[in-house]
């Protein structure tokens, strides 16, 4: 069993340098405490006893996260937790659960008074620790702030990357199953007896519809595009043509028209006909899942370079010029997902002529996620929702203009909003501190923050100096 003494006491780092007299004060008038392994020493919002002094024994220190209790860290013997001199917070905001049998020399709360009047090097090392606790708390609570918001971006990533990733699978097997019956294709073709100017007319004519193709069906409704496959699947089984009905699909999505298949049709032997169109049919059925695939392709490149712009890899930390566009357009991106699946309209209302801005570009993408993301947040209620984005000068600011029809942020809470640890989310969806460190963000810049709050319209207001 440790006996406390002024020479253990001085052992410790944090107390070297305090005067023997006010380290015997500090045992003279502390309560020694027990506590078996297995149990609490304390819990949130259980009310400070005092300054406890950890003199053997191991004190897991937990905090409350996503409904289930985190690790901060392990206090071992010689640290102090509980109430510190000119500490404001009177409870617990984590837990201590005992994982070893502790004892614990704790100086009761009432003593503290006469501790910072008469022990003034004891007063400033408690202190001294206190500021440490602060720092390294606020520390470990912002990046689990990150780390939430980094878990919601990565979900939407994951959700937009798997429909274009899922696309290329889905090209390059229909793509071998194509390729796969070119041997019958190309035999039909070498049967064929065509003269020159048939030829270049058949090559001209596929040619010309396949620089022009976007997808020409299209535009075209249902209706209308039924309509006209039906007619062409008729006009093709008169004339023997054979998989009329692919063919009829696939030459309407084209934009090829019966008069322009007429064309072909008056320059072929009667037995020509089918394979000529089919080969036709073949090339475009190429074009078109090499299209998909191109398509399918440029978006994950895009989510990709969105991604590197939004977290400013392969860049330092000093401040740089930039367009603000270019990070709120990433950072919609990236929360595409999000905006499709709470149904909400975006309205963007850019000013393209506002200068660059000199800024920490990952810290303002910081502050756009936060922004965007507690305006889907709000309209999740209505299932619906119109998210409206501006940019617009100020005489020597910039403005960005965030804006929801959710419900509104209450009157009575509206002045809490930036405080830390202050959230109106279920357990589990936020920390209370995207608006804190937004806040932060933003005066970093020499900026300010505001909010205009009614039903329906709720806007945040983001003011930056253009010459930082």
């Amino acid at each position: 069993m440790t006996n406390i003494t002024v020479e253990w006491m001085r052992s410790i780092e944090t107390l070297q340098g305090v005067p023997d007299n006010q380290l015997q004060w500090f045992i003279d008038n502390s309560e020694r405490q027990e506590y078996a392994a297995g149990t609490y020493m304390f819990k949130v919002d259980d009310m400070m006893l005092g300054t406890q002094l950890i003199v053997s024994g191991l004190v897991r220190i937990c905090q409350m996260q996503n409904n289930e209790l985190r690790e901060l860290l392990i206090v071992e013997p010689g640290k102090i937790v509980g109430y510190l001199p000119f500490s404001r917070g009177t409870v617990y905001q984590v837990t201590g659960e005992v994982i070893e049998d502790t004892v614990v020399l704790n100086l009761p709360i009432e003593k503290i008074q006469e501790l910072i009047r008469n022990h003034f090097e004891l007063t400033q090392a408690l202190v001294h620790i206190m500021t440490n606790r602060v720092r390294d708390y606020t520390s470990f609570l912002r990046q689990s702030e990150k780390m939430m918001a980094l878990g919601k971006l990565s979900a939407g990533l994951a959700h937009e990357l798997n429909n274009p990733a899922a696309a290329v699978v889905r090209g390059a097997y229909s793509m071998k199953k194509h390729l796969q019956l070119q041997p019958e294709f190309f035999k039909r073709i070498m049967e064929i007896r065509m003269d020159a100017a048939a030829i270049d007319l058949v090559k001209e004519k596929m040619f010309e519809v396949l620089s022009q193709h976007k997808s020409q069906g299209s535009s075209l409704t249902l209706v209308q595009r039924s309509q006209k496959e039906d007619e062409l699947t008729e006009w093709l089984d008169e004339l023997n043509v054979e998989n009329s009905v692919e063919l009829a699909e696939n030459f309407v999505e084209f934009g090829f028209t019966k008069e322009k298949l007429d064309e072909f049709r008056h320059r072929l032997g009667a037995n020509d006909i089918s394979p000529v169109f089919n080969w036709i049919n073949n090339n475009l059925v190429t074009e078109k899942i090499v299209s998909d695939i191109e398509e399918a392709s440029k978006r994950i490149a895009d989510l990709v370079g969105s991604v590197k712009s939004f977290t400013h890899m392969d860049k330092g930390y000093d401040k740089q010029l930039t367009n603000i566009h270019d990070g709120i357009r990433n950072t919609l991106s990236i929360l595409q997902y999000k905006l499709r699946k709470g149904n909400i309209e975006l309205v963007e209302q850019y000013d393209t002529s506002l200068p660059p801005l000199r800024a920490l570009i990952g810290e303002l993408n910081q502050v756009w996620t936060n922004l965007i993301d507690n305006a889907l947040d709000a309209m999740e209620v209505n299932k619906k929702g119109k998210l409206t984005i501006k940019t617009e000068r100020d005489k020597d600011c910039l403005k960005v203009i965030i804006t929801d029809d959710g419900p509104g942020i209450p009157e009575s809470i509206i002045a809490k909003i930036y405080d830390p640890f202050f959230t109106t989310k279920d357990p589990g969806k936020g920390t209370g501190l995207g608006l804190d460190i937004v806040s932060q963000i933003v005066r970093q810049h020499k900026g300010y923050l505001s909010v205009e709050s009614k039903p329906g319209e709720t806007r945040f207001i983001v003011s930056l100096p253009i010459h930082g």
